[in-house]
Order: C-alpha cells, then structure tokens, then sequence
C-alpha cells in the first residue's frame, strides 16, 4: 500500500568527534530523537566539508581522519520533527540544524502501521 504524507526532515550537522555528557554528540542525539519517537533516524558519516571556521576535515590519509563531519537525518510529521528541533538548543554547542518541509512516499506492507507517523 502506498501511502503518501506531508511531513519534515530535520538535518542536524556536526563533528564526530563533538560530545554530549559522556558520550558522543550524534549518538546522544540520535538517542534523544529515539525517545521523542521520531519516526526515522539516518546518520551519514561526511568524508570530507568544512563549517563556520572554514577548516576542512578530511579523510585523506595525509590529514588523519581529525574531525570529520556527521549529519544526522530525521524524517517526521511537522509537529514531532518542531519539537526534536526544540531539543537539540540544549545539546548542540556548535553546529547547524536545517528543517526541510517534503512529501514522504511510504509504502506499507502491513496496514497496521499507516498510522505510526512516517516511517
């Protein structure tokens, strides 16, 4: 079944290396978007950009791997992915966040799960 909704992605950018209490930013994140229940939570590892400072990260080996970027990706209905956003102003010290307005396409093998946000 396919089943199409209006609904957000949250992009959250910020270094790998960066932490949050004892554990690392985007695995504390992706944590904290889990309890808000978003529906879909993607992290994609960069292999090379830069941010506000203009220093580049790379992965080539001359530069040793330091500082590569990490974009973490939610996909929600607008309410849940408006307060997700609301929660990262505590956690992130430095970084971007960006919202997307999209229209998600799921396609649904078991009906039961149509009302169960995006993903």
């Amino acid at each position: 079944m396919r089943h199409q909704i209006e609904a957000q992605v949250l992009r959250i950018y910020v270094g790998e290396q960066d932490h949050y209490g004892t554990g690392l930013l985007y695995a504390e994140i992706v944590s904290n978007l889990k309890k808000l229940n978003i529906s879909g939570v993607t992290v994609f590892h960069g292999v090379e950009g830069f941010g506000a400072h203009k220093l580049l990260h790379t992965m080539r080996f001359e530069d040793l791997f330091v500082g590569l970027p990490v974009v973490i990706e939610a996909i929600d209905i607008p309410d849940r992915i408006e307060a997700a956003a609301a929660a990262m102003n505590e956690m992130i010290v430095e970084g971007l966040v960006t919202v997307q307005d999209v229209t998600a396409i799921r396609y649904i093998k078991d009906p039961k799960l149509e009302d169960k946000g995006v993903a």
